[in-house]
């Protein structure tokens, strides 16, 4: 009976010493700090797997670029009262992407409104993300996206699936610039996994991912003369602050300033020589749709005054985009800066 007992431990201890082996040839290149499921080493000869790396969870721009995506959700779903407070935990059952397809689609999707299960929450991600695709197609881009990553949590997918979505329905926020993370990816090799980095752009810059690709002399400032921009922005200051100082009012920064649109609104007044009166817009805006309301108002003043219908959207101006508020202050100052 001794013997017998010696022996089963003797191989307990036979096959953990083998799975230790097997562990340390399978895992010789992945780095430190990085965490892996049971499933990212079981995987199938030449299949791979992806992972965000430990470093890039911690990337200030990429946890902004969370939070913007995580604010424009409940708002879109503000009225189903959805509350999402993380993309990993609270997205990967489709229950959430479902809602958000509809309310930006105006699509019913035929699926289960509740489902527990593995395979109904697989489903039901299966038709929404076909129903996304097919509306996403036009844009090109390699989707980073498909049902088990969604289901496993990849926050890599479920990010660039968000980012697809707010910018194919022209979302009205500010998704943060040239955001991009670093993948670790793992793929299986004759038996042995072997790792990889790669990097991932998630965003790029508001004109590229917005559409709009025609580059203007704003654009060639930023970018290649950055030290001259603080002319330009006295210049429009100057100008701006001639006219708004006959009701004694001063602005002193063009990005805030002018993003709740009162400032456009009387300025068009004071331009075009009128009242404005203060039931067509609002004087203390009190949040984001105010704001457009009170900026696409003053959009409509210029055109009222023979000017072309400004290149920024509205929401761009709120959203402190500096290159939209620039452009828009500048056809004001070319058609205006002879007036007294």
């Amino acid at each position: 009976m001794a013997g017998l007992l010696c022996g089963t431990k003797r191989r307990k201890q036979v096959n953990s010493l083998h799975e230790e082996g097997k562990h340390a040839i399978n895992t010789p290149m992945l780095p430190s700090g990085t965490d892996l499921h049971p499933e990212d080493t079981l995987l199938e000869e030449n299949a791979e797997r992806t992972m965000l790396d430990p470093t890039s969870r911690e990337d200030p721009k990429f946890k902004d670029l969370q939070r913007v995506l995580i604010d424009w959700i409940n708002n879109e779903l503000e009225e189903e009262r959805i509350i999402v407070k993380d993309l990993e935990e609270d997205l990967y059952d489709g229950q959430v992407l479902q809602k958000l397809f509809e309310k930006l689609s105006g699509q019913k999707l035929n699926v289960a409104e509740v489902t527990q299960s593995e395979i109904g929450q697989k489903q039901k991600l299966q038709t929404v993300l076909e129903a996304m695709n097919e509306l996403l197609q036009h844009h090109g881009s390699p989707r980073e996206w498909h049902v088990d990553s969604i289901h496993s949590k990849n926050l890599v997918a479920i990010t660039s699936l968000l980012v697809s979505l707010a910018v194919h329905f022209r979302a009205a926020i500010r998704l943060p610039e040239h955001v991009s993370v670093q993948v670790v990816v793992v793929k299986k090799r004759e038996g042995i996994l072997q790792t990889s980095h790669v990097r991932k752009e998630l965003t790029t810059t508001t004109e590229l991912m917005m559409g709009r690709f025609e580059r203007d002399a704003f654009d060639t400032l930023l970018d290649h003369a950055p030290d001259k921009l603080n002319i330009v922005k006295k210049s429009l200051i100057t100008f701006v602050n001639k006219h708004l100082n006959k009701l004694n009012l001063e602005v002193t920064e063009l990005e805030s300033q002018f993003a709740d649109g009162v400032y456009l609104v009387l300025l068009m007044g004071l331009l075009e020589g009128y009242f404005v009166p203060l039931y067509n817009f609002y004087l203390t805006p009190e949040n984001f749709e105010q704001k457009v309301h009170n900026v696409s108002f003053a959009f409509e003043l210029m055109q009222d005054g023979g000017l072309k219908k400004p290149k920024a959207r509205p929401e761009d101006v709120v959203n402190l985009n500096l290159k939209s508020t620039l452009r828009v202050l500048y056809n004001l100052f070319t058609s205006y800066k002879n007036m007294d």
